[in-house]
């Protein structure tokens, strides 16, 4: 397990207007085969639109036990935050493409449980996973997402990607 400090424009509960002197430390660990469950029991705790905004869908029990049933842990990097019970409150995929012709090319997907939010912990997901995209080789980096996830396009936004919107979709490169 590594610990990360929170980002520095961390602002705790209660909107305090100042950054804390010394962001805490936040418990980060990749995931593997034998936490499918937990990630299972993670996206399940998601709210239905938050479900909608993380798969573009309004994903059931069924379809989220078959996306993580079909992770690739040997291919891909998946990360996680635990509090301080021991919950999964956010989780990051970082899948790098199968396909030859995008040999260097990831794309990343976030969630993040609704009570942890504001935290900063998509963007301290975001940024490991960066550091890991850039280590195996990765070009181009990419998020795929509705319009109106806003919280993702502003983590996608903040790292100086290139946003298109297409309608309903926007992709970040």
């Amino acid at each position: 397990m590594e610990f990360f400090h929170a980002p520095s424009s961390y602002a705790g509960k209660g909107g305090d207007a100042e950054p804390r002197s010394k962001p805490p430390m936040v418990p980060m660990r990749s995931l593997g085969p034998r936490h499918r469950e937990r990630i299972a029991q993670h996206l399940l705790a998601l709210t239905p639109e938050d479900r909608y905004l993380r798969f573009g869908y309004g994903a059931q029990e069924a379809q989220i036990r078959a996306y993580t049933e079909k992770l690739d842990f040997e291919r891909d990097e998946i990360y996680g935050i635990y509090n301080r019970s021991l919950v999964l409150i956010a989780v990051a995929h970082l899948a790098f493409a199968a396909e030859p012709q995008c040999q260097n090319c990831a794309e990343f997907g976030v969630s993040v449980l609704s009570e942890a939010r504001g935290n900063g912990y998509g963007t301290l997901l975001f940024d490991r996973a960066i550091t890991h995209a850039r280590n195996e080789g990765v070009d181009l980096m990419f998020i795929h997402a509705l319009s109106e996830n806003v919280a993702m396009l502003k983590i996608a936004r903040n790292a100086g990607a290139l946003v298109e919107r297409d309608g309903s979709e926007t992709e970040a490169y």
